[in-house]
């Protein structure tokens, strides 16, 4: 009887702990993870989000002055594709973990070393590859969980937004990306299959080398006299450098060659704009 009492022991003993090794339940601070392309690599943010569930947080939760691991459990983590500019400070491709020091009317943030942190254990001053200040704002609807956000996203610049309860606070990232892309569209446009329309483009979004952008588009026109979007380009790049009878023609010809496509009036009331625009200068 004590064998079979001892077998039916052992064999709920293993039950139970294969249950539950297999029992998943929900978790209070649910991880997330958020990829977003950026200049010419990637952002990706790695958090927990816990959530306010009736608690008082900043200046109660989580105290003013001290180091808060920006979420829950783990320390936050942030991966960087390339060299970028943090708040002011140069940062390096890599990733790091994110600390901030809330207090009432302004916030340090930092970036450091410590990516296998848990929490704020194993926190040490000596790993920070950046640190800087930023001032929190305040909003209506609060945020019942905490939450990261990458936005206001260009060419060259974005923001990583943190909300939680009525606070919110915005890291403002910058790519040093405009000598090297430069470099990258001379070697390209160096090779067949010249990329002069994605170069041109660019270079008018982003307010930069306008001589050459209008140089490619000229180029990417010899080939394409039927491409309305760029007669529409060449339209814009030469509003921008101030040259009224090009971007006349050139908004001109995008309506005429757009005419019977499903973009006929769009192209019709966006190339009207410059037009009306550039025939009001002298």
């Amino acid at each position: 009887m004590k064998y079979i009492t001892l077998a039916l022991l052992l064999l709920t003993g293993v039950a139970t702990t294969s249950f539950a090794q297999g029992l998943k339940l929900p978790a209070l601070s649910p991880t997330a993870k958020i990829t977003q392309a950026f200049s010419t690599s990637e952002i990706t943010i790695d958090y927990s989000r816990p959530s306010m569930r009736g608690r008082k947080i900043f200046g109660g939760l989580v105290a003013y002055g001290e180091v808060w691991r920006t979420g829950a459990n783990a320390a936050t983590k942030v991966m960087f594709g390339e060299d970028v500019n943090v708040g002011g400070v140069d940062v390096k491709a890599g990733t790091y973990a994110l600390y901030t020091v809330p207090n009432v009317n302004e916030w340090e943030v930092i970036l450091n070393k410590g990516v296998g942190n848990w929490g704020t254990g194993g926190y040490t001053t000596d790993d920070d590859v950046a640190r800087f200040k930023v001032k929190p704002t305040k909003f209506n609807n609060a945020a019942e969980t905490f939450t990261i956000t990458i936005d206001d996203i260009t060419f060259n610049s974005c923001d990583i937004t943190l909300k939680w309860e009525n606070t919110k606070v915005v890291i403002p990232v910058k790519a040093n990306n405009a000598d090297r892309i430069a470099k990258d569209i001379t070697k390209a446009v160096e090779e067949p299959n010249i990329p002069y329309y994605q170069a041109a483009s660019y270079y008018n979004e982003t307010g930069q080398n306008l001589d050459k952008a209008l140089e490619y588009v000229n180029k990417a026109l010899e080939t394409r006299q039927d491409a309305f979007w760029m007669w529409n380009l060449k339209a814009r790049i030469a509003q921008q450098l101030g040259k009224k009878d090009i971007a006349i023609e050139a908004a001109n010809k995008a309506i005429e060659v757009s005419k019977g496509s499903a973009y006929e009036a769009e192209q019709k009331r966006n190339n009207e704009a410059i037009i009306k625009a550039m025939s009001a200068k002298k």
